[in-house]
């Protein structure tokens, strides 16, 4: 996998645009961070205003998983939800320190270690280049354990992402859907075996000098099409807009930017449908909400209303003369609320 070796360059601006390759180093420390009435802040306290966060989703029509961990400027945060397709069992951690209390979070994507550590809970996730694979590793309190391993090798190619940010900011996200994964997840006494459920994941790998006070929509799906082909599809409206947006889709690991899309929904009645269109009318999907994980903070420091569902979509999308159409796919849909 070529790469990109530094996001800021030596005149202290980042590389903008959906760049060729991802970024080795997000060394957000070499950025020119001004206040907005163009005041520098000096390298030392730059990282304090930094944000950033890694997301795993592993999907498949017996279980549904999907972990975050979070450093944010006054605290860090992970959270892990598990829900069986079959059983409706749902199953949902979070966890809360103080400033970055038993976080470790690296700036290389492709190359480094994202972990949390509450007590006698432990979330791990390692990137490894060579050969090319992100391990997820779980051990919790109550006996559930994760062992996974993504394929980010053969046919990788991750969306990466930098674009403007508010007056003085920017945003870098990376991220790839319908990533092969093996492994095996132990929960309420069952063993789901990844390999053998036809499992696929998806990896958001996002930080920036965001917006104080922001909102986004994200679709995610990690799956396959009737025909066998894998189908990645990375929808989000609200955040990475300046003059590009995120919007990509992957048929068997082939990436295909997709135009900008609406996002219709009613927040105040969770079980209605959402509806996704293009202005082109060439993404036409409707997604069907099934159960999701919320959580919502309101203090002085800092606030988030968030909530993602897991639901399935159906539908059509038109890419290079096919219509590629999605029946009850299982995917994800948010809706978040932030200040920081």
């Amino acid at each position: 996998m070529s790469s990109l070796a530094q996001l800021i360059g030596t005149d202290g601006q980042p590389l903008y645009g959906r760049l060729e390759a991802p970024v080795q180093d997000i060394n957000f420390t070499d950025f020119d961070l001004r206040t907005p009435m163009g005041k520098a802040i000096p390298p030392g306290r730059r990282g304090r205003r930094f944000n950033q966060f890694q997301f795993i989703g592993i999907h498949s029509d017996a279980i549904i998983a999907g972990l975050a961990i979070v450093r944010l400027r006054w605290v860090c945060h992970a959270f892990l939800y598990l829900y069986d397709t079959q059983s409706g069992a749902w199953k949902e951690h979070k966890f809360t320190r103080p400033l970055t209390s038993g976080l470790v979070f690296g700036q290389r994507p492709n190359d480094d270690v994202t972990a949390f550590r509450h007590g006698r809970n432990r979330l791990t996730i390692r990137a490894t280049p060579r050969p090319g694979i992100r391990q997820l590793r779980v051990s919790l309190a109550d006996g559930t354990r994760i062992r996974a391993t993504i394929d980010e090798s053969t046919g990788y190619d991750p969306l990466a992402l930098c674009t403007r940010t508010g007056f003085t900011g920017w945003t870098y996200t990376q991220k790839a859907s319908a990533r092969v994964c093996h492994g095996r997840i132990d929960w309420q006494d069952r063993k789901y075996d990844l390999e053998a459920l036809g499992a696929l994941a998806c990896v958001d790998w996002s930080g920036g000098y965001m917006r104080h006070e922001t909102s986004w929509n994200w679709a995610c799906i990690s799956s396959r099409l009737s025909d066998g082909r894998s189908l990645g599809l990375n929808i989000a409206a609200g955040v990475n807009e300046t003059g590009y947006n995120e919007n990509t889709l992957w048929l068997d690991n082939r990436q295909i930017a997709l135009p900008p899309v609406h996002f219709r929904f009613d927040r105040y009645h969770e079980k209605h449908g959402w509806a996704l269109t293009s202005a082109d009318d060439s993404v036409r999907l409707h997604f069907d909400p099934v159960t999701a994980y919320r959580d919502k903070i309101n203090a002085l420091i800092m606030a988030s209303n968030f909530s993602q569902y897991l639901g399935r979509y159906s539908g059509e999308i038109d890419i290079e003369g096919e219509t590629l159409h999605l029946e009850r796919l299982w995917g994800v849909a948010e809706d978040h609320y932030a200040r920081w």
